[in-house]
C-alpha cells in the first residue's frame, strides 16, 4: 500500500509500524453547527482510507476528536444564553446520525475535549518544564514558535512570514512572538459564564484548540501515530502547531504519516459557514439523494483533487449508484454463470485492489467496478450455469463493494426512485402541454423500463411500482 505524506510531499509505502494495528488519528468537527458536505467529504476521504487498511488485512484503531469547547463555541453559546454542553451535545448528535446515514464506519474512540483538561493541562507543564512555553503578562500561555526548530516543516512555510497563530489576535503585545500561539487561555467572563473554564497551575481557563488534539491522540494511541489524517484546510496552523506540542513534549515524531483531503468546492469556492455556501447531509435526504450516490459522487474525483459539487455530478452519481443496485439484484438472483467470469472476477480484484493501494485511487477502483458489472451482465445475458463463475462474481463484487459501500439501500432507492420519476412525470407533462408526442411516449418508454406504470386521470397522472 502506497500513500501520499504531506510531511515530505511523497507517495510512500505504508504498514503499519507493529505490522498489525494502524494507530491512526482524524480530526473531527467542532460541534457548534451541523457538519457540512465540505466535512464530510474529508470524513470520506477517512472512511475509504479506513477499509482499504483493512482490505491489507490490519487492524485499525482510529480516535476522531470531537472539538466541543473553542472560541465559536463559546460565542454561540453566549448568544444562545447556554452553558457550552447545551450547545454541542444536540450538535454531536446530528454529526452521529448524518455520519451514519452517509456509511461511514465508526471510529474506534471519539473523545471529547473537555474530558480531557488534565491531560492538556500536563502537556502544558511539561513544555513549560522544557523551555518551549511560557505564561504571558495576560496569565495566557503560550508556545514559543522561535525555540522549536522544526516548526514549519509539514506546511513548508518559512516562519519569517508567519503572522499570528490561529485565533489569537495579531494585536497582542504580551506575547513575546507575534507568531506564538496559545496553549492554555486565561478565562473571560463568558469563558466561565459558559462552563468553559477550569483550573490550572496558571489559573482559570481553557485549552487552545490545537492543545486539545495533541492530548487526545497521546492519551489513545501513544507518543507517535502511524497516520494523522484531515481536510488540507488543517495543514497550517492545527496540524503544523500539533507537531509542536507533541514532539516538544514527548521528544518523539508525532506522525509517521500525514494524509490530507481537499477541498469540496460550491461554484469554485471552498464550501464554508460563513460564505454561506453550505450543503448539509439533511438537505441531500431532503431531496431524496441516497448515501450511495453521494458515497459515488465523493469517490469520484481522487481525494487529494478538489471536486466541485453541482446538481447534474449528484444526479449522474444517481443514475450510477441505481445501475449498481440492479446489478446486485440480478447477480444476487442469478442460479448460475459461465466460466468466464471467474477470470472477470479475479481481474476486478486485481485491479480494484491495486487502485485502492495506490494512494487510495478511488476513481480507477470505480471504473474497475464498472466495467466488471458491464462485462457479467453480458454473460449473464448469455445464459449459463456455472457456479463457480457465479460465487466468484458474488465475492468479488463482495469484496470492492465492501471498500466503496455504493449499493443504494431499499429506502434510498425508493426515495431517489421516486424523485427519478417526479422528474420525468414533469417532463413528459412538458412535452404534451407542446405537442411534442414523441417526446412524451419515449419517457413512458424510460418509466416502463424501470418498472413504472402511470396512469393519467383528470387529477394528474399516477404512477406505481410494478416490478
Amino acid at each position: 500500500m502506497q500513500l501520499y505524506n504531506t510531511l515530505t510531499r511523497r507517495v510512500e509505502p505504508f504498514a503499519p509500524a507493529d505490522g498489525t494495528t494502524v494507530r491512526m488519528y482524524t480530526c473531527g468537527p467542532t460541534v457548534y453547527n451541523p457538519a457540512h458536505l465540505g466535512n464530510f467529504r474529508t470524513f470520506l476521504f477517512e472512511d475509504l482510507l479506513r477499509r482499504v487498511l483493512r482490505l491489507n488485512g490490519w487492524k485499525v484503531e482510529q480516535v476522531m476528536n470531537l472539538t466541543d469547547v473553542d472560541d465559536k463555541i463559546i460565542a454561540r453559546s453566549v448568544q444562545q444564553g447556554k452553558t457550552i454542553s447545551e450547545v454541542t451535545v444536540p450538535v454531536t448528535e446530528i454529526f452521529h446520525r448524518d455520519r451514519e446515514f452517509l456509511r461511514i464506519e465508526k471510529a474506534e474512540v471519539y473523545p471529547k475535549a473537555t474530558e480531557h483538561i488534565p491531560e492538556m493541562i500536563a502537556i502544558v507543564e511539561k513544555l513549560m518544564s522544557r523551555g518551549l512555553a511560557y505564561q504571558a503578562e495576560d496569565a495566557s500561555v503560550y508556545f514559543a514558535i522561535a525555540r522549536f526548530p522544526g516548526y514549519g516543516k509539514l506546511s513548508r512555510l518559512d516562519t519569517r512570514q508567519i503572522r499570528a497563530g490561529a485565533r489569537v489576535a495579531a494585536d497582542d503585545y504580551n506575547k513575546e512572538d507575534v507568531r506564538d500561539f496559545a496553549l492554555w487561555k486565561a478565562a473571560k467572563p463568558e469563558d466561565e459564564q459558559t462552563g468553559a473554564a477550569w483550573d490550572s497551575p496558571w489559573g482559570r481557563g481553557r485549552p487552545g484548540w490545537h492543545l486539545e488534539c495533541s492530548a487526545m491522540a497521546k492519551r489513545y494511541l501513544g507518543d507517535t501515530l502511524d497516520i494523522h489524517a484531515g481536510g488540507v484546510d488543517l495543514i497550517f496552523p492545527h496540524h503544523e502547531d500539533e507537531i509542536a506540542q507533541s514532539e516538544g513534549a514527548n521528544e518523539k515524531p508525532f506522525a509517521r504519516m500525514w494524509c490530507h483531503g481537499e477541498f469540496l468546492l460550491t461554484d469554485g469556492a471552498k464550501m464554508a459557514k460563513r460564505v454561506g455556501n453550505v450543503a448539509g447531509v439533511e438537505e441531500l435526504r431532503t431531496h431524496g439523494i441516497s448515501a450511495a450516490a453521494v458515497r459515488h459522487f465523493m469517490f469520484s474525483v481522487h481525494y487529494r483533487k478538489q471536486l466541485n459539487l453541482a446538481e447534474e455530478s449528484l444526479e449522474a452519481s444517481s443514475n450510477a449508484v441505481r445501475r449498481v443496485g440492479d446489478f446486485a439484484e440480478r447477480l444476487a438472483a442469478a442460479s448460475g454463470g459461465t466460466e468466464n467470469m471467474s477470470s472477470i472476477a479475479a481481474e476486478l480484484v486485481e485491479s480494484a485492489t491495486d487502485a485502492f493501494n495506490d494512494d487510495l485511487n478511488a476513481p480507477e477502483a470505480l471504473a474497475a467496478l464498472f466495467e466488471f458489472i458491464r462485462m457479467v451482465n453480458a454473460e449473464l445475458d448469455a445464459g449459463g450455469t456455472d457456479q463457480k463463475g457465479l460465487d466468484d462474481a458474488r465475492q468479488a463484487f463482495a469484496l470492492v463493494n465492501g471498500v466503496l459501500d455504493i449499493v443504494p439501500g431499499e429506502p434510498e432507492l425508493d426515495a431517489a426512485l421516486s424523485s427519478w420519476v417526479e422528474e420525468r412525470l414533469t417532463a413528459r407533462r412538458e412535452a404534451r402541454a407542446r405537442r411534442d408526442f414523441a417526446v412524451a411516449d419515449a419517457i413512458r418508454g424510460e418509466l416502463d423500463g424501470r418498472g413504472i406504470a402511470i396512469e393519467d386521470t383528470p387529477q394528474g397522472t399516477r404512477w406505481k411500482k410494478v416490478r
